[in-house]
């Protein structure tokens, strides 16, 4: 009875997770649309226009914040001047000319599927049904170079060419003089970017402004198994608070707007993230979310006021990541960006458990066997708790007829049938909730396990053994949920029957609806629940046959 009322508890745990998420209405899956090469940048108004796409922060340091530009509310379509093509060692992008905006980014070492690896993922797209892009500009209330400014190139193509990095400039220049360079700055074997904006004064007046960076996506439409639940949303941190959600409801809602020293911004969705970092973790940037339109939520950040006298130049850079959710390269990036890997409430518990799990693969050089040997250790752990639990079951077992016995006896009366059962519980001495402690402390750590394993893209695509060569996806031939069925009916041919008959029919079934649950789970985590019920059994049946041949041989 223990080791199931331990699958319910958990099971209970992730369920009651699950059902929380989906009422946040978080979850969401990448798309992968393709991109047309050369199609023009495409940001159409629908019904909704009373916000702009233009971040409302004044040129002075006063927290009464104003538009800074005029915002254009009719329907309207930026043509897309030129496109640039940047292709380095991870990543395949396109810049447009309009606003220097992001507007196509595939992930090189990341194809779509097993079955479609010369289709890689892609992350940042300017397709209707997936507009997500990374645009900025300036704003001030002089001369100004927003999103929607169209800058001159010198190239329509660049790539590495065996250099450790790549710039590609943008350049503006207004009818007063005031001279803009834009350039972005790739690196070799890094997903991280830098934006540099060259502000050169050549007016006849001083230059007061902001430099901004802004995500700007749509809510995904499609949706993957609802059995597995990540969250797709923005996120703003501080040192306050390192990793703040904020969904599309509350972007729709509640309008961020705040000054913050040492933060970032990013959109996140299972495995990737879009995020933007501050040059200077010492400057205080202003922080703000904008619902332009239906079904378009941006996220952004806008740097501190900047002042240029006449005939001077000065320079003010930002950070763009785009790319997979690599812990270990993300807490280099920005203190906090690795807990974008959302490992849920449990995640003291899980930073640990991933930390070991990915010791593990560097011997092993496999995950799936990393997964195995992480449970052994686990099991190891907490043999003697588990132990404790099994013990009582046994002796459970063993008291069991004599039981039955007085439940006949006393079917009418139930205090006289409690208090004969706990006669026999203190002559026997078995506490028949003696396996529930161990079994409570052992819950939070194979939930944060869950979590580890469904958050990782390491495990995306990575291969086990034979079939098994994704273990992120369901297993094809649904072999691990039927062996996970087996081991927990075998587990409940060890643990007492139920005193109850209704209970009793209820648990015969539970494989069964497990199994059925377990077919959609990516085959990684349910590899973990067969090895742990495997573990389980050949511990229980030790116990159990020591404690019968005790009794026996008395």
């Amino acid at each position: 009875m223990e080791t199931t009322r331990f699958v319910l508890l958990v099971a209970l745990g992730l369920v009651l997770t699950m059902i929380y998420q989906s009422w946040q209405e978080d979850y969401g899956v990448l798309s992968v649309k393709s991109n047309k090469k050369g199609q023009e940048l495409v940001l159409e108004s629908n019904t909704r226009t009373s916000v702009g796409d233009v971040p409302t922060v004044s040129t002075s340091d006063s927290r009464n914040l104003s538009s800074a530009l005029p915002i254009d509310r009719s329907f309207q379509r930026l043509k897309g001047g030129e496109v640039v093509h940047v292709k380095t060692d991870l990543l395949d992008l396109e810049i447009n000319t309009v606003g220097g905006t992001i507007q196509h980014l595939e992930l090189l070492n990341y194809p779509v599927s097993k079955k479609q690896k010369n289709k890689k993922v892609v992350l940042l797209d300017n397709e209707k049904e997936h507009f997500y892009i990374v645009q900025g500009g300036l704003i001030s209330e002089n001369d100004s170079a927003d999103h929607k400014t169209v800058y001159a190139i010198e190239n329509n193509s660049y790539s590495l060419k065996g250099n450790d990095s790549v710039s590609i400039p943008f350049y503006w220049e207004s009818e007063n003089g005031l001279k803009v360079i834009k350039t972005y700055t790739f690196y070799k074997n890094k997903y991280v970017a830098d934006i540099n904006y060259e502000i050169q004064n050549s007016t006849d007046i001083d230059w007061a402004g902001r430099v901004y960076g802004q995500i700007n996506r749509t809510e995904p439409k499609e949706k993957g198994s609802r059995f597995i639940y990540t969250y797709t949303g923005a996120v703003v941190s501080s040192p306050e608070k390192r990793y703040e959600k904020i969904d599309f409801g509350d972007i729709e809602d509640d309008k961020l707007s705040i000054d913050i020293t040492n933060g970032w911004v990013a959109m996140l969705q299972h495995y990737f993230l879009t995020a933007l970092i501050p040059g200077s973790k010492d400057d205080k940037y202003h922080y703000y979310t904008l619902n332009p339109e239906k079904n378009s939520y941006v996220i952004g950040a806008a740097s501190p006021v900047k002042s240029i006298a006449v005939n001077n130049s000065e320079n003010i850079s930002h950070r763009v990541f785009v790319g997979p959710k690599l812990q270990n390269e993300l807490k280099q990036i920005a203190e906090g960006l690795d807990l974008t890997v959302d490992f849920g409430v449990f995640w003291i518990l899980a930073k640990p458990l991933y930390w070991v799990l990915d010791y593990i693969h560097g011997f092993t050089n496999n995950w799936g066997w990393a997964i195995i040997l992480v449970t052994l250790l686990l099991k190891i752990f907490f043999y003697k708790l588990s132990a404790a639990g099994y013990r009582s079951m046994a002796n459970m077992r063993r008291v069991q007829p004599r039981l039955l016995s007085i439940r006949d006896r006393y079917k009418g009366d139930r205090a006289k049938l409690n208090k004969a059962m706990m006669d026999i519980y203190k002559e026997e001495k078995i506490n028949p909730l003696g396996g529930c402690f161990p079994i409570l402390i052992q819950i939070p750590v194979f939930i944060s396990l869950y979590w580890v394993l469904l958050e990782s893209v390491e495990l995306r695509q990575a291969d086990f053994i034979l079939w098994i060569n994704d273990l992120s996806i369901p297993d094809p031939f649904f072999v691990l949920p039927l062996l996970m069925g087996i081991t927990m009916f075998i587990q409940q041919k060890l643990n007492p029957a139920p005193m109850d008959p209704v209970q009793a029919k209820v648990m015969s079934v539970l494989p069964v609806v497990f199994t059925i649950f377990f077919a959609f789970f990516p085959s990684g985590l349910v590899l973990y629940w067969v090895v742990n019920n495997t573990l389980s059994i050949a511990q229980q049946w030790m116990i159990t046959r020591n404690i019968d041949n005790a009794t026996s041989n008395k």
